[in-house]
């Protein structure tokens, strides 16, 4: 068995359930996972740490996820303008939608752990145990580091928007 093989066969579980949490169907999951595990086999000279390689494989699938999603937005362009105009409150409901902007916009200018911890347990679903565990730290580190990316969230939103 190859080195590859056995991050494969170690973290195959966890990546299906990791995008399953963040896609909430099985099948676009399932595709995620072949497509996080061919773009790791594809880089994997890139990888420096084999051990930590759960981390490495959840930052590919969130890419492989954000990417997937971006193109479902671009398909789908009709069932949003025929939810606005069945909406009662269009102001209210454009007002979110640029208020969610907004803060996606801020988040993606967060440095890391603090951006990707944010994603992890808001978008992905993960307690902060898991998150821990895999970062490989402390319970206590997640929620710190969970704590400190709501607050710089909330400053940087308040910086460039004035929210």
């Amino acid at each position: 068995m190859t080195a590859f093989e056995k991050i494969f066969h170690e973290n195959r579980d966890f990546i299906f359930k990791y995008l399953l949490k963040m896609s909430r169907n099985a099948l676009v999951a399932e595709e995620l996972t072949q497509e996080t595990f061919f773009r790791a086999y594809m880089n994997y000279d890139s990888l420096r740490n084999k051990e930590n390689a759960s981390s490495w494989l959840c930052s590919i699938a969130k890419n492989a996820y954000f990417a997937w999603y971006n193109e479902q937005k671009k398909l789908q362009p009709l069932t949003f303008a025929e939810d606005m105009a069945a909406s009662d409150n269009t102001a209210q409901f454009a007002e979110q939608k640029e208020l969610s902007q907004q803060a996606l916009h801020c988040l993606h200018e967060l440095e890391e752990p603090y951006k990707e911890v944010f994603m992890l347990c808001v978008f992905g679903g993960f307690s902060l145990k898991d998150i821990s565990l895999l970062f490989g730290k402390s319970e206590s580190w997640a929620r710190v580091t969970f704590y400190r990316a709501k607050q710089k969230l909330s400053e940087r939103m308040k910086q460039t928007y004035g929210l």
